[in-house]
C-alpha cells in the first residue's frame, strides 16, 4: 500500500496538477476521523505520514500534569520523567498507538480522500477555465429544454439560459449551434455553473467587436445601447479619429457589418447613431430616422426635455407602440416629450397670450364685461386644455397607421 499510494500522489501531482502536501494534510485529518471512528477513541490523537517510505503513524498526544485524572488525555511528571528527563509540566507526549490492522481502514480513506481532492481539483480546473469567459461570447450547442431553462454545453461545462434571457423570437431546438454571452460562473458544490444569455446589451457589445475591428481596437467606441431583444436596438458610437465616420464603420460596406449582426440576433433592428458631447444633438441623433427641428430643456428636471418633430413626422419620432421614443430615452438618459410643429406652435402662442393677461382681473364696477372680453376668456381656457392634452408622456401618443414604413435600420 505504501509503494502505490505514493505512487498515486505522484500521478496527482503531475497529470492533475493537485500537490502532494494538499492530499498528505487532507489524508492525516481523515485518518484522524477514521481512527476515532473505527476504535471508539476521542483522545487527542495525530496521524502523520511518512512521504519518504509511505508509513502511517497514529500517535495519542497526552499532557504532563502533576495529578492524572484523564489518563487517555494525561500522563504524571514521574512517568514523563521516565521516558525523557527534558519533560516539564504542561509538555505534549505522543505515544504511538497504531493498530494492528490499521493498514486495511488506511487504505480505503486514503482511496475516499484521493478520489475526492480529484473531483474537487477538475472543478476548480474547470471553474477557472470558464470563470475567463464570464462577460464573454462563447459558442454553445443546445442539448436540452425545460419550462425553465434552456441547457447549452460549452464543453466541460453545461450552462443554463433563463427566460429572461432568450430572445422572444427564437426557438432553440437540440443541437443548435449559438453564440451567448456569459452573464457569470458560479464554483457551486455540484460543480461549476455557467449562466448566459442571449437578451443582455453587452451580447451587441461583443458582436460589434467582432465584426468591426475600428471597435475592437478602440478606434471607435461604443458608448451606450438600448436594446428591446429581439425586436429593435440603438446604438451610439463615436469615434476616437476624425477621420473616420464611426457611423459609417459600424455599419460597413453595403451595410454588411450591421447585416452580420441582424442575422445573428434573428432579424432584429439595428439603429447606429453617433454620440456626441452636445446633449441637444445627440438626443436628435438618437430619435433618429426621425428629423427633429428642436430641442427644449425642462428647467425644473435636467433629465428631461420637449422635443419638437415635423407634423408628417410625429408617428415616426414616436414608433410603433413607443418603441423609437423609448428606445431613445433609454439611449440618452432623458425623459423625451415628443410634440409635432403645429402642436408645440399652439402651446407657445397660448402660453404668450396668458402672460400678456393682466393678473388683475377688473370688478363689474371698474369695468363692464363685454362680450369680446368673454370670448377671450373662453378661447384662453380652451388653449389651456389643449396645452395640457399636448403635455402628455410620448408613451400616450397614438401612433400613425404607418408605422411599418418607420422601423427599418439605419443606414
Amino acid at each position: 500500500m505504501s509503494r502505490e499510494l505514493l505512487g498515486a500522489l505522484d500521478v496527482l501531482e503531475t497529470e492533475k496538477g493537485i500537490k502532494k502536501e494538499v492530499v498528505i494534510e487532507a489524508l492525516e485529518a481523515a485518518l484522524v476521523s477514521a481512527y476515532k471512528r473505527n476504535y471508539d477513541q476521542a483522545q487527542n490523537v495525530e496521524v502523520t505520514f511518512d512521504q519518504r517510505k509511505g508509513d502511517i503513524h497514529v500517535f495519542a498526544v497526552k499532557k504532563v500534569v502533576d495529578q492524572v485524572y484523564d489518563s487517555r488525555l494525561e500522563v504524571s511528571l514521574d512517568d514523563a520523567l521516565a521516558i525523557n528527563k527534558g519533560y516539564e509540566l504542561g509538555d505534549d507526549i505522543k505515544f504511538e498507538v497504531t493498530p494492528k490492522n490499521f493498514g486495511r481502514i488506511a487504505a480505503q480513506t486514503a482511496k475516499q480522500v484521493i478520489m475526492q481532492r480529484v473531483r474537487e481539483a477538475e472543478r476548480n480546473i474547470i471553474y477557472d477555465q470558464y470563470s475567463q469567459y464570464e462577460n464573454e461570447i462563447v459558442t454553445g450547442e443546445v442539448e436540452r429544454q425545460d419550462s425553465r431553462f434552456v441547457y447549452v454545453n460549452l464543453g466541460k461545462v453545461e450552462a443554463v439560459m433563463g427566460r429572461q434571457d432568450q430572445m422572444p423570437n427564437e426557438t432553440y431546438r437540440i443541437h443548435d449551434r449559438i453564440k451567448v454571452y456569459v452573464t457569470r460562473v458560479e464554483n457551486a458544490t455540484k460543480g461549476p455553473q455557467a449562466f448566459v444569455s442571449r437578451t443582455a446589451s453587452d451580447l451587441l457589445k461583443r458582436l460589434f467587436e467582432q465584426e468591426v475591428p475600428e471597435i475592437y481596437d478602440g478606434t471607435v467606441e461604443i458608448m451606450a445601447i438600448a436594446r428591446e431583444a429581439g425586436d429593435r436596438a440603438k446604438v451610439a458610437v463615436r469615434s476616437n479619429n476624425p477621420d473616420i465616420d464611426p457611423v459609417g464603420t459600424s455599419v460597413g460596406p453595403r451595410g454588411q457589418r450591421v447585416q452580420t449582426i441582424v442575422n445573428e440576433l434573428g432579424g432584429e433592428n439595428m439603429d447606429i447613431v453617433e454620440w456626441t458631447d452636445d446633449e441637444a444633438k445627440f438626443i436628435a441623433n438618437a430619435l433618429n430616422p426621425a428629423e427633429v427641428l428642436d430641442v427644449i430643456f425642462d428647467p425644473n428636471n435636467e433629465r428631461a426635455c420637449e422635443v419638437v418633430v415635423p407634423d408628417y413626422q410625429l408617428s415616426l419620432a414616436i414608433g410603433k407602440r413607443g418603441q423609437n421614443a423609448r428606445l431613445a430615452a433609454k439611449l440618452t438618459g432623458y425623459k423625451i416629450d415628443i410634440k409635432s410643429e403645429s402642436e408645440a406652435s399652439a402651446i407657445m402662442e397660448a402660453e404668450q397670450e396668458a402672460a400678456a393677461t393682466p393678473d388683475a382681473t377688473p370688478t363689474d364696477a371698474e369695468t363692464p364685461v363685454s362680450d369680446e372680453s368673454t370670448d377671450t376668456v373662453t378661447t384662453d381656457a380652451t388653449a389651456a386644455d389643449e396645452s395640457a392634452a399636448s403635455a402628455a408622456p410620448v408613451e400616450d401618443q397614438p401612433a400613425a397607421t404607418d408605422d411599418d414604413n418607420h422601423d427599418q435600420p439605419a443606414e
